[in-house]
């Protein structure tokens, strides 16, 4: 490009370079948008990748429209507007390549494809090991992170086998969540009359399904703001067997957030972490946008100091998922905490740069 080309590309770029908070094409916090699936050559550190799918859910349906909804929600995010005051950083110029990566076209009318389409995409993007750091005299490339908008909680079946590929190891889970997800599926049609295999695949079983495969590192997860009801004890007893804690959503009021966060930092440790948080982790009177609301859950003020608190954790990939926006209040207030927490997320991954 000529010394005039590249002059009024920068006088332009000072013209119109901007866009306003509510301008502009929805892409997450005014990222620029490249289909990291189909353009393999674009280097980047974190990729925000939707996954609009919600076939597998068992309640409400909707959160297929999630992604779209948290990206809107994120428009008063950007580069101009993203200093986070608590930990002195803004991640939108903290040195990191953020994308957003667009979607994964996700098959919704077959779960067993959709499975295999969301195992495929995400192993796809974890290999582009492009993301180069300094160490001492020498510099190493490392895989880049990805945090998935859902889309119903099973999309967190393919981040997991993503993981366990690209680290050649189980990952610890790190579960926001009201409902244990790790609920143990029927085997055959002696335990399920209408028993099918693709039936298994659902959003209350996927961390059982990841268990059975040997994605989750046994001992070390842990589930956080759990109230929900159960079937029975068994459920509390499968659960353990695969290796969970479980923090309840009430112990806020008894150890606080500060010693909710010991637990979890105690449990995890430095392990590599998989952090899934499901939006109804929050009470609905805040967060009604939900497919499986439950009452009782953290104000979005505790889930904020949560996150906050979990500064230092080795987290490898996340997930934000069950917006159902269809359910939602007209302020949009469930796709606001989803894009906050987002933003967390974020952040604490711009710290540990």
């Amino acid at each position: 490009m000529s010394p005039q080309a590249i002059g009024r590309k920068a006088q332009l770029e000072r013209l119109w370079g901007f866009e306003w908070s509510y301008s502009g094409i929805s892409t997450f916090a005014h990222l620029k948008h490249v289909s990291c699936l189909t353009e393999p050559d674009i280097p980047f550190d974190i990729g925000i990748i939707g996954a609009p799918f919600d076939t597998a859910v068992s309640y409400r349906t909707g959160a297929r429209f999630g992604p779209r909804a948290i990206r809107a929600a994120s428009a008063r995010q950007s580069r101009t507007r993203g200093w986070n005051p608590r930990a002195h950083i803004n991640p939108y110029k903290s040195g990191l390549s953020i994308l957003d990566c667009g979607d994964i076209p996700l098959m919704p009318v077959d779960n067993g494809v959709a499975l295999q389409q969301m195992t495929e995409a995400m192993i796809e993007l974890g290999s582009r090991r492009t993301t180069i750091f300094p160490t001492g005299t020498t510099t190493t490339k490392h895989p880049p992170k990805l945090l998935t908008l859902g889309g119903d909680h099973s999309v967190a079946l393919g981040a997991l086998r993503a993981l366990r590929q690209t680290y050649d190891q189980p990952i610890t889970v790190l579960h926001f969540d009201a409902h244990l997800d790790t609920w143990i599926p029927p085997a055959g049609p002696d335990q399920f009359p209408w028993f099918s295999e693709q039936g298994r695949f659902n959003h209350g079983d996927v961390f059982a399904l990841a268990w059975e495969e040997g994605l989750i590192a046994n001992g070390s997860s842990v589930h956080v703001g759990l109230r929900t009801r159960l079937s029975g004890p068994e459920d509390l007893t499968d659960d353990q067997m695969q290796g969970f804690a479980q923090i309840a959503a009430d112990e806020v009021d008894d150890i606080g957030v500060d010693g909710i966060i010991k637990r979890i930092k105690a449990r995890v440790g430095s392990r590599l972490v998989y952090l899934s948080f499901d939006i109804d982790v929050v009470d609905p009177g805040l967060a009604p946008g939900t497919g499986t609301p439950e009452v009782g859950g953290f104000t979005s003020r505790e889930v904020i100091r949560l996150l906050r608190g979990l500064e230092g954790l080795n987290v490898v990939g996340a997930d934000i998922v069950e917006v159902s926006p269809a359910y939602d209040g007209t302020g949009e207030q469930t796709a606001l905490v989803a894009a906050q927490v987002a933003f967390e997320i974020l952040t604490n991954w711009a710290k540990a740069k």
